[in-house]
């Protein structure tokens, strides 16, 4: 269509006046800025409003809803991913004389010229919006590639490698099939919200498993004949040594998949069958969460907000296992506290999240870079607050609490199974007591629960084992309503979607200060900071089993009775 018709079209159908339509088609021209683009920056117009009008008029039909799930696979086998992408073009439904075809453009001929050439058969176009088009050409394409069979076939000596990956989507037809079949891997983990990989070599097969919510599920297993293929093209991707099988190795591959920044940390380790490969994904383009929504109790939130982050000097940890989202709660307390007036520095490990106004430093071992070394870097740097990503040695540990003393306000993390035992974990790096009793003002232990699939939990009457076992009568959860995992499509059968934390929260009195400097043991500080009021891990799962978030079997399995 002309641009004058175009011009008549969006002055009929549209809010735009002339000297708008005017002034679009004049940048169009002068820019080559696709009209579409264009229109939906407009200040007070939506897309839907626009491309809606438009399609009308030029007697297509505009679709905000798009059926993937019924789109056919095969529908999209004779079309690279990467040309879809580039032309926004995307097979719906096919008949006996025709193809309907989802377009944001349906003024470029040539591609719908191509799309008859291609199917032999009259292309019908449908319009959609960009950010539509590109997210069911993702899932279309990742279903389509769904299936991991079709490679037992494969001879070691017919594969060959690219030297890095860019975009897991632009994988053409002329991809070898084990880079297909990686790349599949990372595309479905990344779907299914994997924290972690698992390629795991045996005697007379492999397995390949993904860690999702904190729990390992068998995902596939690949012919024991491609284990040197997948293992060397993971390698190239993170530009390992190939050639090198008998030593450990760690790496880095960082990827784009749907317009997302994925990096993924990758580890190998020798076994008797191979090497074993885990690769943690990490999301880059998550926003950092608030306090809010971390799952912390009222107690500990209150304890967060009007405490602890307005103090200004003094070491706050964050203790729990590893990908229990100590990082995530750092995270949360620095963008709390993130302001214009306030110097905040970190060093990190990497650096996972990044925060506009705050200076993040990446470890780098190979040229000395430790945290011990930023630290110390640091306290010339005229910092209000330090964030360090990990307390793992007496150096850290010291410059640490040196910092602390000096005026700044610390925020590290510690590997310990409860908040009472940063103390004697920090005693037994060789820190002074006096010192980590001094510096120390709260300790934030936490760990993961699984929440309940909403779509399909149901209530649940709690037996006398359940209620005994989290020590609970039935007068004390009389009007409460408990909840069971069931299973269903949303949440692939598992009865659980995504996870909250559980957390106990230690602050540092002038009782636990005494017991420090006497180097009393974990238990005993625990005892006296429960007396005090703090809440346990057991504790904050029972208020989350009675709100129907989690269930009794989630808290019984992640924490223990408290003596």
């Amino acid at each position: 269509m002309a641009a004058v018709q175009i011009d008549s079209v969006l002055i009929k159908n549209t809010s735009l006046t002339e000297e708008q339509v005017e002034l679009l088609l004049n940048q169009t021209s002068a820019t080559g800025t696709p009209m579409r683009d264009l229109l939906t920056r407009k200040d007070g117009m939506t897309p839907d409003e626009i491309l809606g009008d438009l399609a009308a008029q030029l007697g297509i039909a505009y679709l905000k809803d798009i059926p993937v799930n019924d789109i056919n696979a095969d529908l999209v086998r004779d079309i690279a991913i990467g040309f879809a992408k580039k032309h926004e073009a995307l097979p719906l439904k096919e008949d006996g004389y025709s193809v309907q075809v989802l377009v944001t453009n349906p003024l470029n001929t040539r591609i719908l010229d191509d799309l008859r050439v291609i199917f032999n058969k009259r292309i019908v176009p449908v319009m959609t919006s960009k950010t539509r088009i590109l997210d069911a050409i993702n899932k279309v394409y990742e279903k389509s590639t769904a299936g991991l069979g079709g490679l037992d076939g494969i001879e070691d000596d017919d594969l060959d490698f690219d030297d890095q990956i860019i975009d897991l989507l632009e994988a053409g037809d002329d991809d070898a099939p084990v880079i297909k079949l990686v790349n599949t891997l990372l595309f479905r983990a990344v779907k299914e919200k994997a924290s972690d990989i698992h390629i795991e070599p045996y005697e007379r097969d492999m397995a390949v498993r993904f860690r999702i919510d904190g729990v390992l599920f068998d995902i596939f297993k690949p012919a024991k004949k491609l284990q040197n293929s997948i293992t060397s093209r993971i390698k190239v991707m993170a530009n390992l040594n190939i050639a090198e099988k008998r030593l450990p190795q760690d790496g880095r591959i960082p990827l784009k998949l749907g317009g997302k920044d994925i990096d993924v940390r990758l580890s190998t380790v020798p076994t008797a069958f191979g090497e074993r490969i885990v690769m943690r994904l990490q999301d880059r383009s998550n926003v950092v969460l608030q306090l809010e929504q971390l799952g912390f109790s009222e107690s500990s939130l209150d304890a967060l907000r009007e405490d602890l982050l307005k103090r200004s000097y003094g070491i706050m940890l964050v203790t729990g296992p590893t990908g229990s989202g100590k990082s995530t709660t750092l995270y949360a307390c620095l963008s709390r506290i993130n302001n214009s007036e306030l110097n905040i520095l970190t060093v990190e490990d990497p650096v996972e999240q990044r925060i506009h106004g705050i200076g993040q430093v990446q470890v780098n071992s190979k040229i000395g870079l430790t945290f011990a070394a930023g630290l110390r870097s640091f306290l010339r740097q005229d910092p209000d607050v330090i964030m360090v990503g990990e307390i793992r040695d007496l150096e850290t540990a010291e410059l640490a609490v040196q910092a602390s003393l000096t005026g700044h306000l610390v925020f590290s993390t510690l590997h310990t199974n409860d908040a009472a035992g940063a103390f004697p974990r920090l005693i037994d790096f060789g820190c002074e007591p006096f010192l980590i009793a001094t510096s120390i003002q709260g300790v934030i232990s936490q760990r993961l629960v699984r929440i309940l699939c909403p779509h399909c939990k149901q209530p649940h009457v709690a037996t006398d084992v359940d209620l005994a076992s989290l020590g609970l009568t039935r007068e004390q959860v009389r009007g409460a309503t408990m909840y069971k995992a069931i299973g269903c499509d949303q949440c692939n059968g598992k009865g659980y979607l995504g996870r909250t934390n559980i957390q106990e929260l230690l602050l540092v009195t002038d009782e636990i200060r005494s017991m420090i400097m006497q180097r009393r043991d974990g238990g005993a500080i625990k005892k006296k900071a429960i007396e005090l009021g703090m809440k346990t891990f057991r504790d904050h799962g029972i208020e989350k089993v009675l709100k129907g978030i989690t269930t009794v079997e989630e808290v019984l399995s992640n924490t223990q009775i408290d003596l």
